[in-house]
């Protein structure tokens, strides 16, 4: 959906349609293309995503807040975490997408990555770094300070409620996704280096750097454009985040209640 100039086949014009759309002429199993590559850069991205953050969040929160929580703290820890995460998570997320374009060439993640490395360089999995840093800072800042926003209202006591944390897990995610669309619309523009969009803005080469992707979005689209995909985002985005936040709130707990049961004596 988020595609500048689609094939005619492959114009959508809802969620629905586009998934029916994508099953009825691409196959029924087209829709989860990417999901082995996408499985292995998660574990170890999420591993230091979360470490991170707990660390951050708990030194900062002493620096900034000696009586409690610090939404200023809460940001900057979630910015310095996803430094870590996008690292390892961008080069599965070029592969992702373009496995998931339309008549894609790569008919595996094996061969778009020998492809890619080939015809591109190393670069090509890091050319939508930046970007991706541009987008998802500011997405993780939203997303953590309303997480932890919303708790101290539903959660006061911080105790384990994985109905708290799937609701504020949920809500931040999708307020977060919302915020940042225009930014995730020009890194797919810089991940997949979209053929026929590049022709149609002369743009010869290769496309690099948000400014240039800023413009070419516009120059194609207008201001509507920067909003492509913005409802599959959110709902995307909203069980993404409750998944999230619900596991790790649930090992978080499971884990700490063992260490403090081994260390009470008997």
């Amino acid at each position: 959906m988020q595609s500048l100039n689609p094939d005619p086949k492959a114009q959508y014009t809802s969620i629905y349609g586009a998934l029916k759309k994508i099953m009825r002429t691409e196959g029924f199993w087209r829709p989860l293309r990417g999901l082995n590559v996408m499985m292995m850069g998660a574990g170890p991205a999420h591993a230091m995503y979360f470490a991170c953050y707990e660390n951050m969040k708990g030194t900062l929160n002493d620096a900034f807040s000696h009586r409690g929580n610090s939404h200023l703290a809460n940001g900057i820890a979630g910015s310095m975490a996803t430094l870590l995460h996008d690292a390892v998570m961008n080069p599965a997320e070029v592969v992702k997408q373009r496995l998931q374009m339309y008549n894609s060439q790569h008919r595996s993640a094996l061969s778009c990555i020998r492809t890619v490395w080939r015809t591109e360089g190393l670069g090509a999995f890091y050319r939508s770094y930046t970007t991706q840093l541009t987008m998802n800072i500011p997405f993780q800042s939203i997303h953590f300070i309303t997480y932890e926003f919303l708790q101290e209202h539903v959660n006061p006591h911080r105790g384990y409620n994985p109905q708290s944390h799937i609701i504020s897990g949920g809500l931040a995610g999708a307020l977060a996704a919302a915020a940042t669309t225009p930014l995730d619309v020009c890194k797919t523009l810089l991940n997949t280096q979209e053929n026929m969009a590049l022709s149609l803005a002369n743009v010869s080469g290769r496309l690099s750097g948000m400014a240039n992707a800023f413009r070419t979005v516009y120059q194609l689209n207008g201001l509507a454009g920067y909003f492509k995909g913005i409802q599959a985002r959110v709902i995307y985005q909203m069980p993404s985040t409750a998944i999230s936040w619900s596991v790790y709130e649930f090992f978080k707990y499971f884990l700490t209640k063992h260490q403090l049961e081994n260390r009470t004596p008997y």
